[in-house]
């Protein structure tokens, strides 16, 4: 299965829904001590059921997972190991918060009382926020030891969510729809970011499938390197692909945005059917780790036009389909794909000059 193929297959599974996923993986995980040469605290995250994390026997031994950005953390899981020794869980702590320094001053989630051997238990958080998640055990002379940890992050109604999604040119494997895949790649950009090459006004573009009103959007930075390169970046929202949808107006103007940060641009309520981004100059490049776009819709749209058609036939019902086709035709040129048509008020015929006198249409789009 392709790139693209995957994450058309996940789109379709997540549809419009609330997401909650998995973001443990994202992380990078550090733990107080090592028991061995092999039982590092990476080995909480790799999802195989025979490698854990060992600290050695110490006071309050800890285990913590940096997930490089503040969420609002639903729920942890905790794998036991399956060998021996399922007690060392015991008592176990599971803290969440933005400390870093002092594991033991952010709040707890939960305290672990038992897990059985191989067995993994969930301990609701109920939406607490923090960029860490710490695992300890309070204590003298206590080991900690982990098979598995499951981080589970709530991702409210983002629209951008399995839609269409183009950019002015692909360098490498930044393909675009890594810009709306929840990840926001602080570990592997090259696989979870979408970046143009170098080009003159690179462009992103989200095509929203129906028309809202956009509340707010959010562009989440690359942290590895060059966070300038989103220095200038445009967001336009409209209905136009005129220029690729680059001439829609412009609900803000990004002038920087730190490396590995979430920056959000109030839109007041735009409407508009495509999001896009742009970044105008010459030699620039566009990269995007996460676009999120929010709002409210679709809207539903009467629109009224007058056609004039020239026919020598009844303009009952061909003159319906008459209508129908070459008016569906311009607007699926246009990419509304969603039309229903009907009159407004009955067409009159001219019959001595045999041509149809400008008569309404309806067109409401949903």
């Amino acid at each position: 299965m392709s790139k693209r193929d995957f994450y058309k297959s996940l789109w379709f599974l997540l549809g419009k829904l609330n997401t909650i996923l998995n973001v443990a993986t994202w992380g990078t995980a550090v733990q107080s001590t090592t028991y061995g040469a092999s039982w590092y605290a990476q080995n909480a995250l790799d999802g195989l059921s025979y490698t854990f994390t060992h600290t050695t026997w110490q006071t309050d031994p800890w285990w913590k997972l940096d997930l490089m950005k503040m969420y609002s953390v639903n729920r942890v899981t905790i794998t036991n190991r399956y060998d021996c020794c399922e007690t060392r869980i015991n008592g176990a702590e599971i803290r969440i918060g933005n400390v870093s320094s002092d594991v033991f001053s952010n709040p707890v989630c939960a305290v672990v009382s038992t897990i059985p051997a191989g067995a993994t238990y969930s301990y609701s958080c109920h939406g607490m926020e923090g960029r860490y998640v710490t695992v300890n055990i309070p204590g003298t002379s206590m080991v900690l030891t982990l098979c598995e940890v499951g981080v589970y992050v709530i991702f409210p109604g983002n629209l951008a969510t399995g839609r269409n999604v183009t950019q002015s040119s692909t360098i490498g494997s930044w393909i675009t729809e890594q810009a709306i895949d929840f990840n926001p790649g602080f570990k592997q950009p090259s696989s979870t970011c979408s970046s143009t090459n170098v080009q003159t006004n690179p462009w992103w573009s989200v095509d929203l499938s129906y028309i809202y009103r956009v509340s707010r959007v959010v562009i989440t930075n690359r942290l590895d390197c060059c966070p300038e390169r989103i220095n200038g970046a445009e967001i336009r929202i409209g209905n136009s692909l005129e220029n690729n949808g680059n001439n829609n107006p412009i609900c803000a103007v990004i002038s920087s945005i730190p490396a590995g940060v979430s920056s959000t641009y109030t839109c007041n309520d735009m409407e508009g059917r495509y999001v896009n981004l742009i970044i105008p100059g010459d030699s620039k490049y566009l990269t995007l780790c996460e676009v999120e776009v929010y709002g409210e819709g679709p809207l539903l749209k009467k629109t009224f036009l007058k056609m004039k058609l020239k026919s020598s036939s009844s303009l009952s019902e061909p003159a319906v389909r008459i209508c129908s086709f070459q008016l569906q035709s311009a607007l699926v040129e246009r990419g509304f794909f969603d039309v229903t048509l009907q009159w407004s008020q009955p067409p009159e015929q001219e019959v001595l000059r045999k041509e149809v006198a400008p008569a309404q249409c309806a067109v409401r789009k949903r």
